[in-house]
């Protein structure tokens, strides 16, 4: 397997008629490799997160021209500018990322990143952040590179909790700690009596976006954390990637509605079989009745009714992702040097 580099932004667009059909074969396919996710990261660099930086986009072919791999990836350049190459979507707002190939091309797909990048002077190094667990890239990675002379580094980043959904409602809550199972039946059940209707509202494909947005992120600054996250960059990175995920068919923009006032919500990605929770607000005026206990446990029984295999709460050790089930899984950063 040969690989070459394109530094032309039109070289990412141009394969956007290729990239998802070999993301849907590949070892790792998550929502954040997606094209439109990759595309909308790189428009604003992360929203903001890196200064500047020169696209260095790894394909490979097959003989007869079928894409055989890619390696979505920048060097940052301008103040935090090093030499080290980084994946699109690094690092703060992609949960997962990686090379994208199937499994049984990924050894040849990271021996031939290395031997791409070992005659250009100004790379030393290629930082792989997000990494999931499961990913073969990183056993490859750190079999291949001392071999051609490489160090290699691995660090543990983040908990990325699962929950399963296999066996249905009541299956479900069987797994859970007795106590929190209690806990969870006793706010479902008191937001049934709440004296104002409490429903679950999911955005449909003939709702506005737009407007949809703006009720989310007014639930999101709610928070003073979210709100500072919020800065107009990211602001406008957050709302260009909704409305390419909700093109695609990919958003699951879930509200919590009081007497017809959104009182929490839950961005998700609805992709391949699951729901990646990836983002939330809750107005805090709603707090005793619990929304955002109340919105993920509906949001469970949608997904357990409409044939979704787990819910992935994406990066983060909050405490109730782990009191609703999930299963600890974990992302990693990989460090090669030269």
């Amino acid at each position: 397997m040969e690989l070459s580099f394109d530094h032309d932004p039109s070289a990412l667009e141009a394969l956007s008629g290729e990239w998802n059909a070999l993301l849907d074969r590949s070892a790792t396919p998550v929502p954040f490799l997606r094209h439109e996710a990759i595309s909308v990261w790189w428009s604003t660099l992360g929203g903001g997160e890196w200064p500047d930086g020169r696209l260095w986009l790894g394909t490979a072919r097959d003989a007869d021209g079928a894409l055989a791999a890619i390696w979505p990836l920048f060097l940052p350049e301008g103040p935090t500018a090093g030499d080290r190459l980084h994946l699109i979507g690094s690092f703060e707002i992609s949960d997962y990322l990686d090379l994208i190939a199937p499994a049984e091309r990924s050894a040849e797909a990271c021996e031939a990143l290395l031997q791409a990048i070992e005659p250009q002077a100004e790379v030393h190094g290629v930082e792989l952040y997000n990494l999931p667990e499961a990913s073969p890239t990183l056993a490859l990675m750190e079999a291949v590179a001392p071999a051609r002379g490489w160090r290699v580094s691995r660090e543990r980043l983040s908990p990325c909790p699962v929950v399963s959904l296999d066996g249905g409602w009541e299956a479900y809550l069987t797994r859970l700690d007795p106590k929190q199972r209690h806990e969870l039946r006793r706010k479902l059940r008191r937001a049934d009596q709440f004296p104002e209707k409490v429903e679950l509202r999911i955005v449909s494909p003939a709702d506005d976006i737009q407007a949809q947005m703006e009720s989310f992120l007014a639930l999101m600054a709610y928070g003073a954390d979210k709100a500072r996250f919020l800065r107009p960059a990211m602001r406008r990175q957050f709302l260009a990637l909704t409305r390419e995920v909700f093109r695609c068919g990919c958003l699951h923009l879930a509200f919590l509605d009081v007497g017809g006032v959104p009182a929490a919500a839950y961005w998700s990605f609805d992709y391949r079989d699951r729901l990646w929770v990836y983002n939330s607000g809750l107005n805090p005026a709603y707090a005793s009745l619990s929304p955002g206990w109340v919105l993920l446990g509906q949001l469970i029984q949608w997904a357990i009714e409409h044939g979704r295999r787990e819910i992935d709460f994406l990066r983060g050790d909050e405490s109730y992702k782990f009191r609703l089930g999930g299963v600890e899984r974990s992302i990693y950063r990989l460090t090669l040097t030269r």
